[in-house]
């Protein structure tokens, strides 16, 4: 019988609410609903496990997993599933570089360390890097902070033979990967782009974070679009009355044969936190099969699953 995949996350949010749970629902349903791949590499959804759960907030530290979930200001909805205790007390994750150590002994025990803070904190998340690097276990970086597309960090981890997925993970279906799929299509059918721009708006921690941090995020989606330089990208909104939904307005305007004007207008509504997780759940058994496998550095059927992955702009 296959060994099961030992997790452990950084940020026990929305995405890590959604993980969770979307983890429990498939086990007690058997549902492959919103599932893209039931086996990668002989290792089913089923078989990840999450062992340790990393915090900075007081109230999610020391708490069942199961229970900090679900602590304010999360507000991913409640599934349809039972939820028993985890038995993955949070740990109180990195105030700055000088506890590496500490958090690479917490690591004991896991194969893959799935980073999912909020963007907009480059040195923590290198810091986390450096932490799952001494502790010898793989890491994914699903933020737009440069870890995956820094040489340096790649060469560090194909070094040591552990894995190294990132950057910015491309929601299941998000706007990256409509906006991206609209773009081709265009292309594909012979027209001409002449503009295009996209407007996210949600409610969540990460959005409000975001609006505060944008840093590196416009660059990492830009990464991630086709005619890049035809597109603009608005400022992300933040909409507490959203909740855990996001919403995106997508335009392109383009022209056809004899030159004449093409417009398109699209609304997206979605559950941001369900569509990480459903990446990130590939990302996890990815990252683990490649490390058992002995593959390090970065693993390039990651890459479709990526905004930023490595060789894109930082």
């Amino acid at each position: 019988m296959i060994e099961r995949v030992k997790a452990a996350v950084v940020g026990v949010g929305n995405n890590t609410s959604a993980l969770v749970q979307g983890l429990a629902l498939h086990r007690q349903s058997g549902s492959l609903v919103g599932i893209r791949r039931p086996m990668i590499d002989g290792l089913g959804v089923g078989d990840v496990d999450v062992v340790a759960a990393f915090a900075t907030s007081e109230e999610k530290i020391g708490r069942d997993l199961t229970e900090a979930i679900f602590l304010a200001p999360n507000n991913f909805p409640r599934l349809n599933c039972d939820l028993p205790r985890a038995g993955v007390p949070v740990t109180k994750g990195l105030v700055d570089a000088s506890e590496v150590q500490r958090v690479a002994a917490a690591l004991a025990g896991a194969e893959v360390l799935l980073y999912s803070a909020p963007s907009g904190r480059p040195e923590t998340a290198q810091a986390y890097a450096e932490a799952a690097h001494t502790a010898g276990v793989a890491f994914i970086n699903t933020t737009s902070d440069p870890v995956a597309r820094d040489p340096r960090w790649i060469d560090r981890f194909e070094a040591a033979g552990l894995p190294l997925l990132g950057d910015d993970l491309a929601s299941q279906f998000g706007t990256s990967v409509l906006h991206n799929a609209l773009l081709r299509l265009l292309k594909e059918r012979g027209l001409t782009l002449v503009s295009s721009y996209q407007v996210n708006l949600g409610g969540t921690e990460d959005f409000r974070n975001l609006v505060e941090n944008p840093n590196t995020k416009k660059q990492s989606k830009l990464n991630a679009l086709s005619g890049a330089d035809s597109v603009e990208v608005a400022p992300l909104g933040y909409l507490p009355h959203l909740a855990s939904q996001k919403v995106a307005h997508l335009n392109l305007e383009a022209q056809g044969w004899g030159e004449t004007a093409v417009s398109l207008d699209v609304k997206l509504k979605v559950h941001d936190p369900s569509g990480a997780a459903g990446v990130n759940i590939d990302l996890i058994r990815i990252a683990a099969s490649a490390l058992r496998n002995g593959r390090g550095g970065h693993c390039a059927e990651a890459a479709p699953l990526l905004k930023s992955p490595p060789g894109t702009a930082i």
